[in-house]
């Protein structure tokens, strides 16, 4: 075995075995380069990547391939959802050369660290037009022999432009993005299938967020069908796991039909989020269905027994991909008997079938409906019985940025459920969190495995965390998520801000790349940029304090400059600075009683909440809530019953005492 064996990241792990020599990122790395003279050759990916396997079954347990890497560079393996910050430098070098990105990333680079060489996906020999790794490494290490300057300068150059990348001028945010970045999503929407642009198909949630809240705010039917049509067609489509739940990465095709069948936390977490603010800005049970689905899944399989929740599972099952969720006829009647023909006709499992030979079950071309109880049944018993036919790599590592976000969605189901099984799984992450990643000083840490925490926190981490705190608060009105949610965002602009604007990827004390980006675009996952503009922006509203106001307008102006050029590239960000143009409204909820009125609670539940914050006070949180929100300070606690104080726009309201009245004042 090679050095990864005393490793804790799943991925490394994965490779333990590899002939070749792999280092982890660290300093005994890049010391042997220098002391034997040799580039370096970074391959960075994750557990549940398909085509990361493929190179590692093709190229990295080849001893042919091994003996060339041994003999002319030091190896270094990353796991990039261990260390984004590494992945980001050399995923932006990889496209800046290359016009594409993408895992596994492929990178030859200098011991100072310093890349001259980049690509993704390598065979083993070259075909179709594709390098070989083979004969792209020999190449190299002649090059490094002969003609080393060469390599030397194109490092340099590529190292000096990374750090000349211009700072974004702050810019005043403006309702023109926001029309411009609906209309150039408007213009990808494919009209038959739902989704935006064209196959591989990924859901990009922030997407769908945007686009509902503008849709909603300005009155746009048709942005809101739009909408509408994407969520329904995913739901439909083999993309979502109609046995067990979940969502898989992305479609292969335009339909939705057949998926790349990994699932990851954040998707599902995301996806789950916006079903339910899909069921509450429309009243559609169905979508609160298919995000209960989605959630429930990641309680039975994603979760650890302490409260925090796994990364996610692998595409591959037995060495074949989407092995484990495919089904035929057959196999179906054994296991349901008599209800198996009527089961196949719902999901459409045919004796065709839709993909090597057997069928993913899916509902396309069905409206979307809350499923049968008798294909409820049918579908529990075939969990089981997929369950114990196979079973999938789980990547066991926990994320405190990923955990954030599922946080955030088990908390907004548990308030528009009113399941507390939500509520407490969603507060036992965050005890979790607090618990595990976090040190004596708050500071919080990236991974959690077998006992070892591990890499300082970087910005997704802060950011992310503080959205999940902020909802859970907001779902349960319990003081201490607030205050954790405001001394994370506190130390975001102590460790990753600047005075020009915008938050560094890591931290101003971590360990320093060749570059420190600040990411604003979204990908799979909101940038961290668009995130705390969201969180300064809930705790601006929350606290009223007047620097948390600066640091909103700051930060959205700072967002703002980023998405000029393309605004449907930054959507999380667009989906916050709607609010500036949408009436909000801030409510007080003073009660004698330590705990919401059912009555009130219902209320808020019915009501559709986009640009409402609520604040809870009660005698025994008043002077905790006094200096997180000073503005309360004023607000007496009644002897019985519950007082209201609303704000809409610059104005607010005398008390209101009942339900009714309130209602009345929202509605003028």
């Amino acid at each position: 075995m090679n050095r990864l064996q005393y490793e804790k990241s799943p991925y490394l792990l994965q490779h333990k075995e590899n002939p070749v020599e792999w280092y982890a990122w660290g300093e005994e790395a890049f010391a042997k380069a220098k002391e034997e003279d040799k580039p370096v050759f970074l391959s960075i990916g994750y557990s549940t990547c398909h085509w990361c396997h493929v190179m590692a079954h093709e190229c990295f347990e080849d001893r042919e391939v091994a003996e060339v890497l041994n003999r002319g560079f030091v190896c270094i393996k990353v796991d990039r959802e261990e260390r984004p910050d590494i992945d980001s430098v050399y995923m932006s070098v990889c496209q800046m050369m290359t016009g594409n990105g993408g895992w596994p990333l492929t990178i030859l680079m200098t011991a100072d660290q310093k890349p001259f060489y980049a690509g993704t996906y390598f065979p083993k020999w070259s075909r179709y037009g594709m390098p070989g790794l083979i004969e792209l490494l020999t190449q190299i290490e002649n090059l490094w022999k002969t003609e080393r300057e060469k390599l030397l300068n194109a490092g340099d150059r590529i190292t000096d432009f990374l750090m000349t990348v211009e700072d974004t001028a702050l810019t005043i945010p403006t309702k023109e993005l926001l029309e411009r970045g609906a209309a150039e999503l408007l213009q990808r929407f494919d009209r038959k299938w739902g989704g935006f642009g064209v196959a591989p198909k990924f859901p990009t949630p922030h997407t769908l967020l945007f686009l509902l809240r503008y849709g909603k705010e300005e009155g746009n039917a048709i942005v809101v069908s739009a909408v509408e049509k994407t969520l329904g067609a995913m739901a439909a489509g083999g993309i979502f796991d109609h046995i067990g739940g979940g969502f898989s990465r992305y479609s292969t095709d335009e339909k939705w039909l057949i998926p790349h069948f990994e699932k990851m936390l954040y998707d599902n977490a995301l996806l789950a989020y916006t079903y339910l603010e899909g069921y509450q800005q429309t009243g559609k049970l169905e979508y609160r269905g298919i995000a209960e689905r989605t959630l429930n899944y990641a309680l039975r399989e994603l979760q650890d027994h302490e409260g925090g929740f796994y990364c996610g599972q692998d595409a591959d099952s037995e060495g074949v991909e989407g092995k484990y969720y495919i089904f035929t006829p057959q196999e179906i009647n054994t296991v349901l008997g008599e209800n198996g023909p009527d089961f196949c006709r719902y999901y459409h499992i045919t004796e065709k079938g839709n993909f090597e030979g057997g069928s993913v079950p899916n509902r396309l071309g069905e409206e979307l409906e809350i499923r049968p109880d008798k294909i409820q049944r049918c579908c529990e018993k075939l969990y089981e019985y997929r369950k114990n036919r196979m079973s999938l790599h789980k990547d066991d590592k926990i994320l405190t940025s990923w955990n954030g976000l599922m946080i955030a969605a088990l908390a907004k189901a548990g308030f528009l459920s009113g399941n507390q099984t939500y509520t407490e799984a969603s507060k036992k992450a965050a005890e979790f969190i607090n618990k595990k990643l976090t040190d004596e000083n708050g500071r919080l840490y990236l991974r959690y495995r077998e006992g070892e925490l591990a890499h300082m926190g970087q910005l997704d981490d802060y950011a992310f965390l503080s959205f999940g705190l902020l909802e859970l608060y907001e779902a349960t009105f319990e003081i201490e998520y607030l205050e954790r949610a405001e001394h994370l965002a506190k130390q975001m602009l102590t460790y990753f801000g600047e005075e020009k604007g915008g938050l560094y990827l890591y931290a101003e004390d971590a360990e320093q790349l060749i570059h420190r980006p600040k990411e604003t675009y979204d990908g799979a996952i909101p940038s961290g940029n668009a995130v705390a503009g969201y969180v300064f922006t809930r705790l601006a509203a929350l606290t009223g304090k007047l620097e948390w106001q600066k640091t909103r307008e700051k930060q959205l102006s700072f967002l703002a400059g980023t998405a000029k050029e393309l605004p449907s590239a930054y959507c999380f960000a667009l989906y916050t600075i709607e609010e500036l143009f949408s009436q909000t409204m801030e409510l007080v909820c003073v009660s004698a009683e330590e705990s919401p009125s059912t009555e009130f609670l219902e209320f808020l539940r019915k009501k559709k909440r986009m640009g409402l914050t609520i604040l809870y006070k009660h005698k025994g949180n008043a002077k905790r809530l006094a200096e997180i929100a000073p503005f309360v300070k004023e607000y007496p606690v009644p002897e019985k019953g519950e007082a209201y104080y609303l704000c809409k726009g610059s104005a607010c309201f005398e008390p209101q005492y009942t339900i009714k009245d309130l209602k009345e004042k929202m509605e003028v």
